[in-house]
């Protein structure tokens, strides 16, 4: 099951977009979709991250806080 609790942010010009995913034993794994562009000429690069959470919100938060580092490096990592 994924939740993305209507905290997707737009920063300058990117999109950030949280889910978490609910796993087998019950914690929760974060994903982070990093968008920018539209239409034809949009790019969207995804992330998974490893580590793994007592709840969704906390997913979240850990995705969108990884995503506001990202947009501070020169170059999004691949």
């Amino acid at each position: 099951m994924n939740h993305s609790l209507s905290s997707s942010q737009i920063i300058g010009r990117y999109a950030l977009t949280p889910t978490a995913e609910m796993t087998a034993s019950g914690s929760y794994t974060a994903t982070l979709s990093i968008r920018s562009g539209k239409g034809s000429s949009s790019h969207d690069r995804v992330f998974r991250f490893i580590p793994l959470f007592l709840t969704s919100a906390a997913a979240i938060c850990f995705a969108i806080e990884q995503g506001k580092s990202y947009l501070q490096l020169p170059v999004i990592p691949a």
